[in-house]
């Protein structure tokens, strides 16, 4: 009878806290579980029952604890928990919390997350990206643009402007565009053949003047600015980075001191700045910048302010004082990108942006854009470099042949062809399913970060995969290189905006424990106001939670109670194991918080690793709720698979080094215990699905075709050459052509062909003169060969090409 009470008081608990039931039921089942027991079995179980539900009382019952267990708890509270700066708390206060923040609280609610259907794009949305889009794209070629010219063709320029591509964000009634943030992120993933086409687009529809000025400028900057950066009649930078504020922004040493000052023949109250930024996008070809600066009224002209923070303003390019227009040379991708620097530059007070009233909002502002910019221009950047270089990775695995097969078909190269296929269709999920949100109202800080960060090492890695499967073809610059320069400039998306390692370390689970946490705001609300009410009220639920996720990563780790998904057969264990997992995230989130404190703060690798168990977990919905929405074509089933099973490896590897590297011992050793009572349950994904994947991507499969879908895959007469397109022609022929292949092999072998005939086009021949190939087939064949040859082919030049001084040159052969 013991051991059955036992049972029933352990099962009872685990359902209820799963729950969150409250503490009375709680205390009803231990109570009545100890009356029985005293009765019907052990002395010592009734004493532990009762003695639980009195603990339980004493803690649990509002009335009980708050006259004497709360008041010594917040005042110990008060002594431990983080400071939070003025900036902190601004950025904390950016944004909202969506789908993140279900994750935090370890029972995500799905019905969340599937209730704001993607319903695509527009009909004048779709038009832009099927004709605009893949026009810009056809009229620029990667060497051309990189290295032979350092700027797009004169002609894009023209094109850019005339079509509106830097208004996409502003309003019709201002003659921009006015597009949805699906249809920008679009945009930007069918541009991203080019890195320099698509950070010319992106950044003046991201973080800079236009959107700042749609938000917060007055109608007078409205009226004056917004038509002439929708038109291309001004081009706009925005200058916040600098010699000694990067990633650290907030500590800009920029300064603008209120004073009066001659401006147009009389006396002005304006700012007087001096400033030097660098790495500014655009900055030598705009004709408005953008500016953040820290300003001061020491003189108290303006009132008793005198140090008002970090304020924005926006001046024209010929303003006195300015020096603009040198460059920097961008690591592989020399888009424009230059210093500016100011020295005494006087401007009106009605130049910061928003008039005066905005003076010292500036970081507020930027935090506020950033949050929305950050999800799509480098994401989608990202998620289109992915798809461009799936479409070239896999076209050119088929047709380059190596020991009498296609090198697509060697499991050495069907690995990484798979990781491309499979980040191709996570980074989709992620920024397509993310910009969703953003339309329905949503402004995701966190996930932001959790894009930015993850999208670019993905991008980065893609094109590590893709130059290795392409080999030599790759590694030689010249016109026909249709990677190699996008590959040396991944390392610009990992840096800006950002600086990716800042990111994963210490804002995505940095700003989210805070910011995503259902309680740990209230809880340093409560604290701030001295709100004793507030905090009891916040403090207990929030142990609530923690009892609760105990009981569900537990209860979920051995396969008991799963989740209730609204997924297909497909897709539903996937769900259930983000639910498993986001109660074990969440129990170790306030583990950490809890054991370390404010030291958390410098626990970089700590607070990273956490920060990879959200982010995969947010990764891995974005892939399901893409599943849920779309109708899957022949073949997809294997590349979702795969995608998710990938990510919660991740998510388990991060997981368990965490638990690894958690400074409390006692404390690691008990999650680990709840967590993953029975180790490692995700392994990598199976080589059969990578096989599949790779055959998927490297032939004219309906894979293929929809994760190429956001590519730039036609040529058109008269535009330059486009490698995906040449590759999906030859892949549609390819049957035929492998069938052929085999053929004059066979025939070789048995000696039916002169042993001289060693290159295709001569094997070709022969068997037309041997009457193994009919004349249609010797035709198709020499068309189709000509075709591989050329996608094989790497340029050359003359000796003294590459010398910028030809003075320097060395005649190695004088003779």
């Amino acid at each position: 009878m013991t051991i059955i009470l036992l049972v029933v008081a352990v099962v009872g608990l685990l359902a209820l806290l799963r729950k969150e039931a409250g503490a009375k039921p709680v205390i009803g089942l231990l109570a009545v579980t100890g009356v029985l027991s005293l009765f019907f079995a052990s002395g010592v179980l009734a004493l532990v029952l009762l003695a639980g539900a009195a603990a339980t009382a004493a803690a649990g019952l509002p009335g009980f604890r708050q006259s004497w267990l709360t008041p010594r708890i917040f005042a110990m509270f008060k002594k431990v928990a983080p400071k939070v700066s003025d900036t902190e708390k601004v950025a904390l206060e950016a944004g909202t919390v969506g789908w993140d923040g279900e994750i935090f609280t370890g029972r995500p609610d799905w019905h969340n997350l599937l209730i704001n259907r993607n319903t695509g794009l527009t009909e004048k949305e779709q038009a832009f990206i099927d004709n605009q889009c893949v026009k810009a794209a056809s009229m620029c070629n990667a060497w051309d643009v990189g290295v032979e010219r350092a700027d797009l063709p004169p002609e894009l320029w023209e094109f850019l402007k005339k079509e509106g591509f830097f208004g996409m964000i502003i309003p019709e009634e201002y003659g921009g565009l006015h597009f949805s943030a699906k249809a920008q992120s679009a945009v930007l993933q069918r541009l991203s053949c080019n890195e320099s086409l698509m950070v010319s687009v992106g950044v003046p529809n991201s973080l800079g003047p236009g959107e700042l000025l749609v938000k917060y400028g007055t109608e007078e900057q409205k009226n004056h600015y917004l038509p002439r950066l929708a038109d291309g009649r001004d081009i706009p930078c925005f200058g916040l980075t600098g010699p000694r504020a990067g990633s650290d922004a907030t500590s800009l040493p920029d300064t603008g001191i209120v004073c009066k000052q001659k401006f147009n023949g009389k006396e002005t109250l304006g700012i007087k700045l001096n400033f030097e930024k660098r790495w500014i996008t655009l900055a030598p070809i705009a004709t408005v910048v953008g500016l953040a600066f820290r300003m001061f009224d020491p003189d108290g002209l303006l009132g008793d302010t005198k140090d008002y923070g970090i304020t924005c303003a926006l001046i024209p390019r010929d303003t006195k004082g300015m020096e603009i227009g040198r460059r920097h040379c961008p690591i592989g991708s020399p888009f424009m990108n230059g210093p500016i620097k100011g020295k005494d530059v006087f401007i009106p007070l009605d130049y910061i942006i928003g008039g005066q009233e905005m003076a010292g909002q500036g970081w507020r502002m930027l935090v506020e854009c950033l949050s929305v910019g950050r999800c799509i221009t480098l994401p989608s950047g990202a998620a289109g470099t992915a798809a461009y270089a799936a479409g070239t990775a896999g076209g050119f695995t088929r047709i380059r042949r190596q020991f009498n097969t296609p090198v697509a078909d060697m499991e050495g190269v069907q690995e990484p062809l798979a990781r491309i296929a499979a980040s191709t269709y996570i980074a989709q999920s992620a920024v397509n399913q993310t910009a969703n949100m953003i339309d329905k109202g949503e402004k995701p800080a966190v996930p932001s970060a959790i894009l930015k960060y993850h999208l670019t090492e993905m991008q980065r890695s893609v094109l590590t995969d893709a130059m290795d499967v392409h080999g030599g073809k790759t590694v030689t610059l010249g016109p026909r290189n249709y990677l190699g320069i996008s590959y040396s400039g991944a390392a610009v998306s990992i840096t800006v905006e950002g600086a990716n390692i800042m990111t994963r370390s210490l804002m995505i689970f940095g700003q989210g424990a805070i910011r995503c946490h259902p309680y740990v705001l209230k809880e340093l609300a409560a604290k701030d106001n001295d709100d004793v009410k507030a905090f009891d009220e916040a403090f207990f639920g929030h142990a609530g939670l923690i009892f609760g996720n105990a009981a569900r990563a537990l209860t979920l780790a051995f396969g008991v109670g799963k989740s209730d998904v609204p997924f297909d057969s497909a897709a539903r264990k996937y769900a259930q194991a983000v639910a498993r997992f986001s109660a074990a995230f969440g129990l170790c989130s306030d583990a950490a918080m809890t054991t370390l404190g404010s030291e958390l703060k410098m626990r970089e690798l700590i607070s990273a690793r956490l920060g990879d168990i959200l982010a995969n977990l947010y990764l891995a919905s974005m892939v399901l709720k893409n599943w849920h929405e779309n109708q899957p074509v022949e073949g997809e089933r294997d590349l979702m698979e795969y995608s998710l099973s990938l990510l919660l490896h991740r998510a388990e590897n991060a997981l368990d080094e965490f638990l690894q590297n958690l400074p409390n011992r006692a404390v690691a050793l008990v999650l680990r215990g709840v967590t993953m009572p029975l180790g490692r349950r995700w392994d990598k994904p199976h080589d059969d699905m990578a096989r599949s994947l790779a055959r998927a991507i490297s032939t004219d499969s309906p894979v293929r075709t929809k994760l190429l879908e956001s590519v730039w895959s036609t040529n058109e007469e008269g535009t330059v050459e486009n490698p995906v397109a040449q590759y999906n022609g030859l892949l549609k022929d390819y049957d035929k052509a492998e069938a052929l292949y085999r053929k004059v092999t066979k025939a070789y072998a048995k000696g039916q062909l002169p042993m001289t005939a060693l290159h295709p086009e001569e094997r070709f021949e022969e068997a037309l003169k041997a009457d193994i190939f009919s004349k249609e087939e010797a035709d198709f064949m020499r068309r189709y060969e000509e075709t591989v040859l050329e996608m094989l082919t790497v340029d050359d030049f003359p000796f003294d090409a590459f010398a910028a001084n030809k003075d320097t040159l060395i005649n190695h052969n004088p003779s």
